[in-house]
């Protein structure tokens, strides 16, 4: 599975983490964006480019991490064919991709934690999607994308 992974400033000890546990894991490709990050670096743009690789095909999924994790996930759902779920904890993990499928797993920099947060990526990686009544879900979230455009200002 091919995965990028980025955070804002506030995220980069958690990101940090979690790339050295995901680079232990032979069957996942992974890189980051903005290695090189400025204190000053906006969660928008980093969740844009991770949600744009995931809604155009490049990576299979993302892993954004900013101070809450709701920021990222705003910014990251505005993308077609993205699902980012906020997780904060094991359970919404795994919920997140049995059910929803989501392939951005959004991650909070300050509320979590560096081991809750691998655990939570762990988790998230290996919960298979369940199909059956998600999938007519989903299909009515795609429906929904492919209706609605963006209100003009």
């Amino acid at each position: 599975m091919k995965i990028i992974l980025a955070s804002d400033h506030r995220g980069l000890n958690v990101r940090a983490t979690i790339l050295e546990y995901l680079q232990t894991l032979q069957e996942h490709t992974v890189s980051c964006v903005d290695d090189q990050l400025s204190e000053d670096a906006d969660y928008p743009d980093i969740a844009a480019k991770v949600a744009q690789s995931v809604s155009s095909g490049e990576v299979d999924c993302g892993i954004l991490i900013c101070g809450t994790g709701i920021g990222t996930c705003i910014v990251a759902n505005k993308f077609p064919g993205v699902r980012a779920a906020p997780c904060h904890n094991e359970v919404a993990a795994e919920l997140s991709r049995k059910h929803n499928n989501s392939n951005v797993l959004c991650l909070s920099g300050d509320l979590l934690g560096e081991r809750s947060s691998v655990a939570v990526v762990a988790i998230w990686l290996k919960a298979p999607f369940e199909g059956g009544r998600h999938s007519v879900r989903l299909e009515k979230i795609r429906q929904i994308e492919r209706t609605q455009t963006a209100p003009s200002h």
